[in-house]
């Protein structure tokens, strides 16, 4: 019975690893981007009206090279906004973009580049804590788990600490550490909110196919 169990759960688990190496990263940039659109609202304060109509010129032009794939012009205009507008809530918006093109167009350094620039000089908290969790997922796509650990460690903004623990849970699962991947989906499960949705449905999922009930602490909680 227990080896039958064993291997019920072993299914689960590939099952999971095979459902976040197509998706997981989709799900995450996508969620980011819903914070990062907050960080960016937050962070508008840190800009003067001229200094942002002379930035948004070149932040256009950054977008419509990623929107076109020229990966060439991305990385020209990305340099041209770091120069002269480095620091600002454009030139951060900027890398984000220019990295999003720069991995997809299989340029995973030029991509790390940028968003370490983000992770370091961006204007505001949000917009840092975005920057660190994209290259997470870069880091991941290269199985360079080690360093996606050190990049997820470290103070992040309330907003996004449930989301730096899943995907820690994520890198610590691939590297084969059960307990301490659990353990960071239930930080995870318990700091989203139900308003999460489907996010929250899949990290107690991860939690299911380890073996674990997600809801049991609120469930012993009741029962008290």
């Amino acid at each position: 019975m227990a080896t039958h169990l064993d291997l019920e759960e072993q299914e689960q688990l590939d099952a999971l690893k095979h459902f976040w190496n197509q998706w997981g990263n989709l799900i995450t940039w996508v969620l980011i981007a819903v914070l990062g659109a907050y960080a960016a609202w937050n962070g508008w304060q840190y800009w003067e009206r001229r200094q942002a109509g002379l930035a948004s010129v070149l932040y256009d032009e950054v977008d419509r090279a990623a929107q076109a794939g020229d990966v060439a012009r991305v990385e020209r205009a990305l340099a041209d906004m770091k120069d002269k507008y480095g620091g600002t809530t454009y030139a951060a918006h900027a890398g984000l973009l220019s990295a999003k093109v720069l991995a997809e167009k299989g340029k995973p350094a030029e991509a790390k580049a940028a968003l370490a620039a983000v992770a370091d000089k961006a204007p505001n908290d949000g917009l840092r804590a975005v920057a660190r969790l994209r290259l997470a997922s870069v880091q991941i796509g290269e199985k360079a788990y080690d360093d996606a650990l050190k990049t997820l460690s470290g103070s992040f903004p309330a907003p996004y600490t449930a989301l730096v623990a899943d995907r820690r849970g994520d890198v610590l699962l691939l590297q084969g550490q059960r307990e301490q991947a659990a353990a960071e989906f239930g930080k995870a499960y318990q700091g989203l909110t139900a308003e999460s949705g489907d996010y929250r449905r899949l990290v107690g999922m991860k939690l299911n196919a380890l073996g674990i009930d997600p809801d049991a602490g609120a469930k012993a909680g009741a029962a008290s």
